[in-house]
């Protein structure tokens, strides 16, 4: 049975409308309750899931909370302004890309600044992190699905704004989830297994899924090109 979608979506269709009008207005006052009240805790939360999901603890600022504000200033004083949704890119997609890409650059240079002054230490002492993966700066592959899924189950509006689609999102992110469970892994039985959980049509469930695997992909490419995750069996 299919998880519930999560009613705590933190970067919604609203919000990339609220980007647009942003973007669209001259007027400083109306842009700044904008940001206040409905673009700053979207890209703060999207900067700490980043950040924790992918352990970017290299850092040259004291506290985690800095680094966060960082990304966001990043995002407001660089980025906001290019987002054009007539390229066919959602806000969500199109800023999580940004941000896994400026933290990967930012994470590597204080990695080799750390290193040069033996600062780990401290590094293990703050976040607990696994020698083995601060060591390669790298999740597994089986982490990495794991922390897009639940990316995804919080975001299935920005990615489907379509109900029926968000069902059937949610239908096949819950077999991704419990994958462990089932015995089923030809690709024919899982089409036939969701289309009973989520009575579809098999180009409907196809769609969706070429939605899911372009986000898998995308996200799985930035961090893999930076060896950030390594193959260990799913």
């Amino acid at each position: 049975m299919a998880r519930k979608k999560a009613s705590s979506n933190y970067f919604t269709k609203e919000t990339e409308d609220y980007i647009v009008k942003f973007n669209n207005s001259e007027d400083t006052e109306y842009k700044n309750r904008i940001f206040t009240e409905h673009i700053y805790f979207p890209f703060y939360k999207l900067a700490e899931n980043i950040i924790h999901t992918f352990k970017f603890y290299y850092t040259d600022v004291e506290k985690i909370e800095d680094l966060k504000h960082e990304v966001v200033t990043m995002l407001m004083s660089e980025k906001i302004d290019k987002f054009d949704p007539t390229n066919g890119a959602k806000a969500y997609s199109y800023f999580g890309t940004i941000v896994k890409r400026w933290l990967i650059n930012y994470n590597n240079k204080n990695y080799k600044k750390l290193k040069q002054i033996g600062s780990f230490d401290d590094i293990e002492d703050s976040y607990e992190v696994d020698t083995d993966v601060r060591s390669k700066n790298a999740i597994s592959l089986s982490t990495f699905l794991d922390s897009w899924i639940e990316e995804a189950y919080s975001n299935l509006e920005e990615l489907f704004p379509k109900e029926s689609d968000q069902e059937i999102a949610d239908a096949v992110l819950t077999v991704f989830k419990t994958r462990y469970d089932l015995d089923i892994f030809k690709k024919k039985a899982l089409y036939i297994y969701i289309r009973e959980m989520t009575e579809c049509e098999t180009p409907h469930l196809t769609r969706v899924i070429s939605v899911l695997k372009e986000d898998f992909y995308t996200n799985y490419k930035i961090l893999s090109e930076q060896g950030l995750i390594y193959n260990k069996p799913l």
